[in-house]
């Protein structure tokens, strides 16, 4: 059971998560076009620039997981408010496209030390293997982004423009971000030194200590190159999925009208699915609801191939859920896997990989698209079978169910 400020804690990240990611992933969706037409510029041109924030919150996810390893995330985390406000700040005033680019590569730097991967890090470097559910909670949270993001800069866009839009949000983070991230406590002692003075880190990880046998610990680098291939794909197929859902539908049969209303699922089931891993018993380990929820796009996508766009809503809910599943996958399969120590680091290479493929999916399933229309459904659930393969391949052992 959470602590009355573990909650809090959670309820501040949580916060802070959906501003971040409505202020940045969610903003070109509606943003891109209004852009491209004051700037002159070809609409491709500003999602090329998202696309470069991408890269870019890659390249400075480990060095913020690093910092938060050493300092804690209070300071790391304040530091992004103020990343984001210069960086929407910046974009506000882009007079063509050198400027964009120099924006959004600040926000890019942003989003790879503020986002997901850094409020995991966050809550490890408070409370060590207890995180796990304190991670759920923040994605819980964050999930709503695109529900309060879209709505408010689209309101923003009608009213005062999307130079006001950016700018109302760099305000919204020097004004809510920054105070939020203030509010965290600061981090005792590094659960780095209580891990190494245990001298076994995989029984810390796993829970299991003293002289009780266990089979020999996979080679870290095979569980984290695995991990990374979890990771890449997961990113890979949300990415796209989030780009191309109402086209792909269309090219599987569905109209214009079902494309949208069955779009509008996929948000509601990944709440559901992380409310699903939320309420499993702690002594259920990660693992076996990642592997599931990696089955869930695949099954999905089959069933729509198979039986027509009737069956498109179903498809919506399973990758959804799924996707939401995989999510918290992202944070609590390290943690469990290799303990506390060094997690923010860790995590940050870990995702790397992911964030490229990331930046690269609309544009390559689009191409994947274009070629096969709607069998293109295949590429992905192959990818998703991929995935799953990886997670089997990963021993679960027995962990801290803390």
């Amino acid at each position: 059971m959470a602590t009355t400020s573990q909650r809090s804690v959670v309820i501040r990240l949580g916060l802070a998560q959906t501003l971040g990611w409505a202020s940045s992933y969610y903003l070109p969706a509606l943003l891109a076009v209004p852009m491209a037409r004051e700037l002159g510029l070809p609409t491709a041109w500003v999602f090329a620039a998202f696309s470069l924030a991408l890269v870019v919150s890659a390249w400075a996810g480990p060095l913020a997981g690093g910092l938060i390893d050493r300092h804690g995330g209070r300071p790391v985390l304040m530091g992004t408010s103020g990343l984001f406000a210069l960086g929407l700040l910046g974009m506000s005033q882009a007079q063509g496209l050198t400027s964009l680019l120099l924006a959004w590569a600040l926000v890019g730097v942003a989003m790879g030390a503020g986002l997901y991967e850094a409020a995991f890090a966050t809550v490890v470097r408070l409370y060590g293997q207890g995180a796990r559910h304190a991670i759920t909670g923040i994605t819980l949270m964050g999930g709503l982004a695109s529900t309060v993001g879209w709505p408010l800069t689209a309101w923003l866009e009608h009213h005062v423009g999307w130079r006001g839009a950016c700018a109302a949000w760099a305000l919204l983070h020097g004004a809510l971000g920054l105070p939020l991230h203030a509010g965290l406590p600061r981090s005792a002692a590094s659960v780095e030194g209580a891990e190494l003075a245990s001298q076994d880190p995989v029984a810390e990880a796993t829970g299991v200590t003293g002289a009780l046998p266990r089979a020999p610990a996979p080679s870290p680098a095979w569980t984290s190159f695995l991990l990374a291939v979890v990771f890449a794909i997961t990113w890979f197929i949300s990415t796209a999925m989030a780009a191309h859902l109402p086209t792909m539908l269309q090219a599987a049969g569905a109209s214009v009208a079902a494309s949208v209303a069955v779009g509008a699922l996929v948000g509601p089931a990944q709440v559901a699915g992380r409310l699903l891993e939320y309420s499993l018993p702690r002594r259920v380990h990660p693992l076996w609801p990642a592997r599931l929820a990696a089955l869930a796009h695949p099954l999905g996508a089959a069933t729509l191939l198979l039986a027509g766009p009737v069956a498109a809503p179903l498809f919506a809910l399973l990758h959804g859920a799924g996707n939401g599943i995989l999510t918290i996958a992202k944070g609590t399969l390290p943690l469990v896997l290799f303990g506390p120590a060094g997690y923010g680091a860790r995590q940050g290479w870990l995702m790397l990989p992911a964030r490229v493929t990331q930046a690269l999916a609309p544009f390559a399933f689009g191409l994947v698209l274009d070629r096969l229309q709607g069998q293109a459904l295949w590429f992905t659930a192959g990818l998703g079978l991929l995935c799953c393969a990886a997670l089997l391949a990963l021993r679960a052992g027995r962990f801290n169910p803390a």
